[in-house]
């Protein structure tokens, strides 16, 4: 792609159906309007927190589905493992940007309090609603998506340095020596558009599954 090809990345966004969709929507539009109020542009930053909280859904839903496989004696049909790579994958994402942005310690405060509040409401969430929690991240994702085009805009546009990529982001996603943070930018936008799409299709998954015992 081109520099103005990838600032003005298309993102997809899944129209919400029925009231769990649009519950799983409006939460995640409410935790946006807060992370704009607080972060504003300082994408990196809002990177850190942000990327704490989308760390969580995966491990907690890796968690419950190999309880759940337990408890039922069937295989899993791979969603732990999806799921759990997710959690490390987004864990990186994390510790990459803690290298570029360089967190206060209100900032670390923060993401220990989000951690703390999101853990548990997402391990309920997920407990009882478990397509819900799905649609939550994939919605969630989306918003990632957006946030990581808007700032690969702000590189394009000078008013974010392009410093070089921490020697962390090089060895984990293979770039070049003389890889960018604007490099980094756009991999780490694939793997949240990748985790977004995946999220959608787990919750469709368990539609469908619902639909059916309901129909029989």
């Amino acid at each position: 792609m081109t520099t103005d090809s990838q600032a003005e990345y298309k993102n997809e966004h899944r129209t919400p159906q029925g009231f769990s969709d649009h519950f799983a929507l409006a939460l995640v539009k409410f935790l946006r309007f807060f992370a704009d109020v607080f972060f504003a542009k300082r994408y990196g930053h809002r990177a850190i927190v942000l990327e704490t909280v989308a760390a969580v859904p995966g491990m907690v839903g890796g968690l419950l589905q190999h309880l759940k496989a337990l408890r039922h004696i069937r295989d899993d049909q791979g969603w732990i493992r999806e799921l759990l790579d997710e959690a490390d994958n987004e864990r990186m994402h994390l510790m990459t940007f803690v290298l570029i942005a360089r967190p206060t310690t209100f900032e670390r405060f923060v993401v220990m309090a989000t951690q703390a509040v999101f853990y548990n409401f997402y391990f309920f969430l997920y407990l009882f609603a478990p397509k819900t929690a799905h649609r939550v991240v994939g919605y969630f994702e989306e918003e990632a998506v957006v946030s990581y085009t808007h700032y690969l805009g702000e590189i394009d546009a000078g008013r974010q340095p392009n410093v070089p990529a921490p020697q962390l982001a090089i060895d984990y996603w293979k770039l070049g020596p003389d890889a960018t943070l604007r490099d980094v930018v756009i991999v780490v936008r694939d793997d949240e558009a990748g985790h977004r799409d995946k999220n959608h299709a787990f919750a469709d998954q368990l539609k469908r599954g619902a639909d059916v015992r309901q129909a029989a």
